[in-house]
């Protein structure tokens, strides 16, 4: 019989016993090797976030339920606050908590349900018109240095508006500040949007345009994502800085404009220099100029000396203007003679030639004295001439003569050795020799005392 018994054991088939831990486990592998990531939408309720930063709730609907699980490295780019009821999309991976056991969805992202079609029809639009080129950076245009006048797109009731306003004034008040109304949020705000941003570049009456509103949701913030918008900004010539919500927002528009602009504030300090700076700069301009109007005036002094020295003394001037006019008397006179002896040879020779005929003899007489006269009043008029050129030039030269200066008391004041003209008693040394030029005279000085006025 044991025998038996040990024989129907040997042929029974071995049971496999599988561990709680090893179904889990392998039942979660299942689970995750057969949903890729997915979206899913519903309802939360249970909603739990420890302070561990993790986010727990429970998504479900009309029919079921399934519990989820965010973790913190994820809820950080959460743009809202879950509530307990608010309608969500969630793109999550299926896994099953091997702790519990329990079905669970892990969630990669999350965003209220009504945006999420919203999120989709951005992402394509942007998509289309980058492929197109309307992002390129090629068709950026620079903004201008010192704008005059600033158009401004926006609701004139907002809040951006007045932000714009009170940093324009505070940095660049001379800037003229447009406004084109249009409301920035409903159904027919992007066809005004568009519309006030080619009115402006029609009329061109500001140097750029300022395309603002506060922060929303992304459902308040559509009209900028209206591709008659974007357009409308393309073909825009004037330049564009695009100011829609807050920093963490990004609209169509900020992506064609040619400038992004975190906030409208930022758009302002963005359009427009800082007064206070720039008049630092023209201080800047101002001392710097002034340092070379200094430069240049002390060069042209140096210029100016160096040719007053070799300018000759006015007295050597007029000595040699009187040895000139001796030199042309002597010349007149001897020209004077020589003529008046060739006119006494010929005279001799038409006289024996002629035999001495009396009336031809008068006739050359009269001739001859008419000649002199005038040979003489010739002389004459050309040596006043001279005279007056001289004494014109003496006149000119002793209005400059320091001789003027020392015949009315002064005195020049030179170095022994160098002869240079001293002009200030820092170059001057106690007991150093000096030299003092009078109208008569000169005086070999040495230096006792020196003070300074």
């Amino acid at each position: 019989m044991a025998l038996d018994s040990n024989t129907n054991l040997a042929a029974r088939p071995v049971k496999e016993v599988y561990a709680v831990s090893r179904l889990v486990r392998e039942a979660r592998g299942v689970l995750e090797g057969s949903f890729p990531l997915l979206w899913v939408e519903g309802e939360i309720s249970n909603l739990a976030m420890p302070g561990s930063g993790h986010i727990y709730f429970t998504l479900k609907d009309e029919a079921a339920q399934v519990r989820c699980a965010m973790f913190r490295n994820r809820n950080r780019q959460l743009r809202f606050i879950p509530e307990n009821g608010m309608q969500v999309l969630l793109r999550v991976r299926v896994t099953l908590y091997e702790g519990r056991g329990e079905f669970q969805l892990v969630v990669e992202h999350m965003e209220e349900a009504g945006s999420g079609a919203l999120q989709r029809a951005y992402e394509a639009l942007k998509h289309r018109l980058s492929e197109e080129g309307l992002f390129d950076q090629k068709f950026k245009k620079e903004l201008p240095d010192i704008p005059t006048a600033i158009g401004v797109v926006s609701s004139p009731d907002g809040a951006a508006v007045h932000d714009i306003i009170t940093v324009l004034n505070r940095r660049f008040p001379a800037a003229k500040v447009i406004l084109y109304p249009v409301a920035v949020q409903g159904t027919d705000s992007a066809q005004q949007i568009a519309q006030a941003i080619f009115l402006a570049d029609q009329r061109q009456e500001c140097d750029l345009l300022i395309i603002s509103r506060g922060g929303g949701s992304l459902e308040d913030l559509w009209s900028f994502n209206e591709e008659q918008v974007a357009r409308a900004i393309f073909a825009c010539e004037l330049p564009i800085i695009s100011a829609v919500g807050h920093e963490v927002d990004f609209t169509i528009a900020d992506f064609v404009a040619d400038v992004r602009a975190p906030t409208p504030s930022a758009a302002a300090e963005i359009a427009v220099p800082d007064t206070a700076d720039w008049l630092v700069k023209i201080n800047n301009y101002r001392q710097r100029l002034a340092e070379l109007l200094i430069a240049y005036l002390k060069n042209e002094r140096r210029h100016f000396n160096y040719l007053q020295q070799r300018l000759l003394s006015p007295q050597t001037k007029i000595e040699q203007q009187q040895q000139r006019l001796d030199r042309l008397q002597q010349q007149f006179q001897r020209a004077y003679r020589q003529l008046i002896n060739d006119k006494r040879h010929q005279l001799d020779h038409w006289s024996v030639r002629l035999k001495h005929p009396q009336q031809k003899i008068e006739t050359q007489h009269y001739k001859i004295a008419s000649l002199n006269d005038r040979l003489q009043q010739s002389i004459q008029n050309k040596i006043d001439n001279i005279r007056s050129n001289l004494s014109q030039q003496i006149r000119t030269l002793a209005a400059v003569s320091p001789l003027n200066t020392l015949e009315r008391g002064y005195s020049i004041t030179t170095e022994s050795e160098s002869g240079s003209v001293l002009r200030n008693v820092a170059n001057i040394e106690l007991g150093q020799h000096i030299n003092v030029r009078l109208q008569q005279g000169q005086l070999r000085c040495e230096v006792k005392e020196v003070k300074h006025d």
